[in-house]
């Protein structure tokens, strides 16, 4: 039989409110599976944000409101949550950070920029130094660390599955100076040797255009509804509806299938990476 671990409410308030949600249950006499009904939400789930590894939705907390006729005190607690761990990142894509590190699958289409997962120091500098001008160098630092720390979820060699399709022009025209492209480079081929991502390269003529004016980033879980995440220079949106989500998944599934094989994309990163090391390449 399990042991029962005891839940710390002192250590932060993900874990005040994990610890007050695990007892509102346990004195409404149900379990987890119990009070899982309804809620759209698995028990592994459930469990993860009673021991405060993770925060409460809305949407759960609400449920628990009205099971417990705890009078909005979960909802009203869940913002609290949510901002303890935004962090350094924007609100917008909080969420998403706290979401990706329990998907099953990670399906990225990125037209502007490297993937925040799989950006370099000096790339994760220069984009943000590029978005934030007038930032102070300690908030400027503060983000490059929290994006970076995100770069964690490929210690683990299975989970989440990380698939991105990438704009050619991503690789042919550098935002920072050669010696550093040439490392941004090599670090996506080195996961990819590694066989922890899959990248494809979409070619600068191909025939998608229509669908790539925006970035699009799935995330896929074993207990949760899929999440959809996309935005614009200063904002972003999560999207959760399904026949929405149906007709995003339909355009990324063109962009995947005119990308190049992952193979031959591998081997123009590689090449790329060479040229840009020997001062060879040619936008």
């Amino acid at each position: 039989m399990a042991t029962r671990k005891e839940i710390d409410g002192s250590a932060g308030v993900p874990q005040f409110y994990g610890k007050e949600l695990r007892y509102q249950r346990e004195k409404a006499g149900l379990t987890l599976e119990k009070f899982s009904e309804a809620s759209f939400y698995g028990i592994s789930l459930l469990s993860e944000i009673e021991r405060g590894n993770r925060s409460i939705p809305l949407d759960l907390a609400q449920h628990a409101d009205r099971v417990f006729g705890t009078d909005g005190y979960f909802a009203r607690g869940c913002d609290d949550v949510q901002k303890s761990r935004r962090g350094a990142h924007a609100p917008s894509f909080a969420p998403v950070v706290e979401a990706e590190t329990r998907a099953r699958t990670i399906s990225h289409w990125s037209n502007a920029l490297f993937p925040g997962l799989l950006q370099t120091r000096s790339y994760a500098h220069a984009v943000i130094r590029s978005t934030h001008p007038l930032e102070e160098p300690e908030s400027v630092e503060a983000k490059i660390v929290a994006r970076l720390e995100r770069a964690q979820l490929f210690d683990n060699p299975k989970k989440p599955e990380y698939w991105a399709v990438l704009d050619e022009s991503l690789v042919r025209h550098p935002i920072i100076p050669p010696e550093e492209m040439a490392e941004q480079l090599e670090h996506i081929a080195a996961l990819v040797r590694r066989r922890r991502i899959v990248t494809q390269i979409l070619p600068w003529n191909g025939p998608t255009r229509p669908f790539a004016e925006m970035p699009l980033f799935f995330m896929d879980f074993d207990d949760e509804p899929s999440l959809l995440y996309t935005e614009g220079p200063y904002h972003g949106q999560t999207i959760d509806d399904p026949s929405l989500m149906m007709q995003y998944r339909k355009a990324y599934d063109r962009l995947r299938a005119a990308a190049l094989p992952p193979e031959v994309s591998l081997d123009l990163i590689e090449k790329a990476a060479e040229e840009y090391r020997n001062g060879q390449h040619r936008s």
